[in-house]
């Protein structure tokens, strides 16, 4: 009787276990819990391992009050022993070689035997599970044939990544390198954080584990998004040098600087492929193809053209990536642009200027040459958007049909962007206003905001984590697919990947792309093989003022000749950089395919 109840009850519990297990293994993690699945497992075999012996000490003990206290203590000791590899299975199979043949002798030893092989392997686990780069290993050798997200640092952003590519991926494997948990609260919140995404976290360096020994089936994409951009190169620089050669392995380096772009073409060579994300380019090219249009929507009608009026307050890196993407991202037929820069230093307009000489030159901002890309510039140093002499300098420009706020910090983004509104408003004008904010909560909270009659301020805020950070920009782009198709042309598809170059101009090409088919130029939506000889003229030429403009925000200067022999990319000379009809056929029929859908 004894034993028919017990062993029942402890089979229930086992299964329970397992099945609880299992649930609270899916389940969405929750700060605080209790319970995790080996805990909830260890449980579950400790009490069915005392209901199996409870039977056996019942037989060897009086029929009383202290002779079952007795069992039960003495279930609960042998169960110990159990767990620290000391049973011994000898009493067990004397006590079921007592019992009737049936179902309860025969699962009786069937049972105690899963556990006496269950109990140590749950104490050397529960061992292991405190020391993390094992307790990870073991993870990683369960996750054989997923596809593998490595980050190099546990930060905001390389969960603000994860977390992205979680939502698409349910079954992937996230890992964090570099992990040393303390009692500080913000390394504690991380860890929190990536608990929650059920992620493993390794104490050592990216570069210290070997990731190859992972399925050669899947994909092992690799991470380097610390906060140091000169550690990211460095780790970047041995990561290629060991996995260069793999084809399944992808490497997204995070930084900004210029060596960067140089210093991982050999990796494509081998087969691995290697993205630099500069994440505020990034954003502005992001910006620009998603919402562009309204720049050109809310263009200024001025009878024989439309003006496209922009004021850019900041001429920090967001907006320096800005300035340059809008000299060439307005050239379009019908249009004008004119854009006013307000920055506080004194060298805005000279630091600017070296970055892009050409593109500032006397005889080429401000001027009107036919087939030349034409826009204006005025950069106004030494301006403090909170005094007077800047709102005055606001009030002079005329019409706005745009405005874009980027001074580094969300608070002053924020004030900036109101205070541009309330400057336009007087004037009776209503232009987009859009700025950066970079904290997710701030951005969720400012949506929508008003004065204190309910009129809306209309300000588009961008640039926040979860944006900048996003599977989609970083690593699915609908951008980056378009800029493929537009290199690939009149180039190869390994050539896209090897050169910064090829990618940043085939990006730019493509948000382009988007804007004379939104603006209806003709031919713009038609095959190259489909245009009438005045849509091809109409493209080439448009084509080759953006190209112009493109060129020389990357600091391209006419190289003097127009022999291609002249041409000198190590000193940024191009050969190209001419009007429209200075160019050979050849050199035109490349535009009206790079031009064209």
């Amino acid at each position: 009787m004894w034993a028919d109840c017990c062993f029942y009850l402890s089979v229930l519990l086992l299964a329970g276990s397992l099945i609880a297990a299992v649930r609270i293994y899916r389940a969405p993690y929750q700060r605080g819990r209790f319970l995790s699945p080996v805990k909830c497992v260890l449980a579950g075999v400790f009490l069915a391992a005392v209901l199996l012996f409870l039977p056996l000490h019942l037989e060897q003990l009086p029929k009383d009050f202290a002779g079952g206290i007795n069992s039960v203590l003495l279930s609960i000791h042998s169960t110990m022993r159990l767990f620290v590899l000391d049973g011994e299975f000898d009493g067990v199979l004397a006590f079921t070689s007592a019992l009737p043949d049936g179902v309860v002798r025969t699962g009786y030893s069937v049972v105690a035997a899963v556990l006496y092989v269950l109990a140590p392997a749950l104490t050397f686990g529960f061992v292991l599970s405190f020391f993390k780069n094992i307790s990870a290993y073991r993870s990683l050798l369960f996750h054989y044939g997923t596809d593998v997200y490595v980050f190099s640092e546990l930060n905001e952003q390389a969960l603000v990544l994860a977390r992205s590519i979680q939502e698409k991926d349910r079954r992937c494997l996230l890992v964090f390198m570099d992990v040393f948990e303390n009692h500080e609260e913000s390394i504690f919140e991380l860890c929190e954080k990536a608990r929650e995404l059920k992620a493993v976290c390794f104490k050592k360096d990216i570069v210290d584990i070997s990731w190859n020994v992972h399925s050669k089936r899947s994909c092992v994409s690799l991470f380097a998004i610390g906060e140091n951009e000169s550690e990211n190169i460095e780790q970047s620089i041995k990561l290629v040098e060991a996995y260069k050669n793999l084809p399944n392995f992808r490497l997204y380096v995070f930084s900004t600087r210029v060596e960067s772009e140089v210093l991982f073409q050999t990796a494509v060579d081998g087969g691995m492929r290697v993205r630099r994300v500069n994440v505020i380019r990034s954003l502005i090219s992001q910006t620009l193809y998603r919402e562009g249009g309204s720049l050109f929507e809310g263009a200024i009608d001025c009878g024989t053209h439309k003006l496209i009026s922009v004021v850019l307050i900041g001429l920090g890196r967001y907006g320096t990536e800005m300035l340059k993407a809008l000299s060439w991202f307005c050239q379009m037929d019908g249009y004008q642009v004119k854009i006013h820069v307000f920055d506080q230093r004194n060298d805005a307009e000279e630091r600017f200027t070296a970055l892009c000489p050409e593109l500032m030159a006397p005889e080429r901002n401000g001027t009107d040459t036919p087939g030349e890309a034409q826009y204006h510039i005025v950069i106004h140093g030494r301006m403090d958007v909170q005094t007077a002499r800047y709102a005055d300098c606001f009030h002079t420009i005329g019409p706005i049909s745009h405005v874009f706020v980027a001074l580094g910090d969300d608070g002053r983004n924020v004030e900036a962007a109101i205070n541009a509104r309330i400057m336009c408003e007087r004037q009776g004008q209503h232009p987009t206003i859009q700025t950066i904010v970079y904290d997710p909560l701030k951005k969720k909270a400012l949506e929508g905001i008003t004065d204190y009659r309910g009129n809306r301020y209309r300000i588009s805020f961008i640039g926040d984590l979860n944006e900048s950070y996003s599977q989609e920009v970083i690593l699915d782009s609908e951008l980056e697919q378009a800029a493929l198709e537009r290199h690939l042309k009149w180039g190869t598809e390994s050539a896209f990947w090897a050169y910064e170059f090829n990618y940043r101009s085939s990006v730019a090409a493509a948000i382009h792309l988007k804007m004379r088919i939104l603006c209806g130029i003709p031919g713009a939506s038609k095959k190259e093989s489909e245009l009438t000889p005045e849509e091809r003229r109409t493209i080439e030429e448009l084509e080759h003022r953006r190209w112009n403009a493109y060129m020389r925000s990357e600091g391209y200067r006419f190289s003097g000749s127009v022999s291609p022999e002249s041409r000198n990319d190590l000193a940024k000379l191009h050969h190209d950089l001419v009007p429209f009809v200075k160019l050979s056929e050849e050199e035109k029929r490349k535009d009206s395919r790079v031009g064209t859908a």
